[in-house]
């Protein structure tokens, strides 16, 4: 029996997102793997700060374990969102982030940092 509708799979539990203010930008902090089950939640969370209309948006995946194209393309999804009037830094370090964000070239569509204290700095 295939299950379509995904009700039956809690596969959403395996990312968390949590959001806090930082020197004056939005932090979305991401844990877990951001999958195609998975992204749906993140373009979300991401949605739901946008529409906030914040300065500045710092999305840290510091904690994802595993980062998969349809992760990529809501960061590229939210990057064209966002526009002008929100900008955009993603924290990613590591083999699990930063490595497929750098091989995919979307190291040049937002800014990229190794750490949350320099994306803050960066931005402040």
């Amino acid at each position: 029996m295939t299950n379509t509708s995904g009700d039956a799979y809690p596969l959403t539990d395996t990312m968390t997102t949590t959001v806090s203010a930082r020197a004056g930008a939005t932090v979305l902090s991401v844990a877990g793997e951001v999958d195609l089950a998975t992204a749906p939640a993140l373009e979300n969370a991401i949605d739901a700060i946008l529409g906030e209309r914040p300065a500045s948006l710092i999305i840290d995946l510091t904690a994802v374990s595993f980062l998969a194209s349809a992760g990529m393309a809501t960061l590229v999804a939210a990057h064209q969102r966002a526009g002008e009037s929100t900008a955009i830094a993603v924290v990613a370090d590591g083999p699990a982030t930063s490595r497929q964000l750098k091989m995919t070239s979307l190291d040049q569509v937002f800014e990229l940092y190794a750490t949350l204290d320099e994306a803050v700095a960066g931005r402040g």
